[in-house]
C-alpha cells in the first residue's frame, strides 16, 4: 500500500497570556496524533525552560525565543513534520519573520482572541496582579504592548466556544488545507 506524502505544516498559536493557547494547541495535538500524524507541540513555558534559558522579557530577548522556535518550527516543516507552536508572540514583526522563514504557504496563524479581563480572571500565577501593582515590569498587555495579527488564518474565541471546540476548528483547517488526512 503506498503511503501518502502530506506536506509540512507551523500552526502558530499567539494570544495574551492566559487566552488559551495552550489549551487549544494540547487539544489540536491530541486531534492531530489521532489522525494518524506526528506531531511537535512547542509551548511557550517550557521553552523558556529548555531552548531560551537564560533569556529575559526584554523586546530583543522576546524577539530571539521566538525566532529561535520558529527555527526549529521551519526544520520540522522542512522535513514534512506538524509544529504547533503555542508562544504569546507579542510583535507582529518577528511573527511575520517566522511566517517567511516556513513560507506562507505551510503557516497558519492562529489568533487566540480573549479580552485582557478574561485572562486576567484565568491567571492562576498571579503575574496580571504583579504586573499592575508594579512587581513585574515588561508584562504584555499590561505594560508591554501585544500586537493583535492583522490577518491570522483562523481566529479564535475561547470565551464563547470550548477548547475543544476551538481545537477542532482549527484541525478543520488543516484537514481543508490538505495537511492532515480527512475521514
Amino acid at each position: 500500500m503506498p503511503t501518502v506524502s502530506l506536506p509540512g505544516v507551523c500552526v502558530w498559536l499567539t494570544g495574551l497570556s492566559g487566552s488559551g493557547k495552550t489549551s487549544t494547541a494540547d487539544g489540536l495535538a491530541t486531534l492531530i496524533r489521532e489522525s494518524g500524524r506526528p506531531v511537535s507541540l512547542f509551548d511557550g513555558d517550557v521553552i523558556r525552560q529548555h531552548l531560551s534559558a537564560g533569556l529575559g522579557f526584554s523586546k530583543e530577548d522576546r524577539d530571539t525565543n521566538v525566532r529561535r522556535v520558529g527555527f526549529v518550527a521551519c526544520e520540522i516543516v522542512r522535513h514534512g513534520g506538524v509544529a504547533v507552536c503555542a508562544l504569546i508572540s507579542p510583535y507582529e514583526a518577528v511573527r511575520n519573520e517566522v511566517r517567511q522563514l516556513v513560507g506562507d504557504a505551510h503557516f497558519v496563524e492562529v489568533f487566540v482572541n480573549t479580552p485582557l479581563s478574561v485572562c486576567e480572571a484565568r491567571d492562576v500565577k498571579g503575574m496580571y496582579q504583579m504586573a499592575r501593582r508594579g512587581e513585574i515590569t515588561g508584562f504584555t498587555g499590561v505594560d508591554d504592548p501585544y500586537e493583535p495579527p492583522k490577518r491570522p488564518e483562523i481566529e479564535l474565541d475561547t470565551v464563547n466556544h470550548t477548547v475543544r471546540e476551538n481545537a477542532e476548528r482549527v484541525f478543520g483547517y488543516l484537514v481543508h488545507m490538505g495537511f492532515i488526512l480527512g475521514d
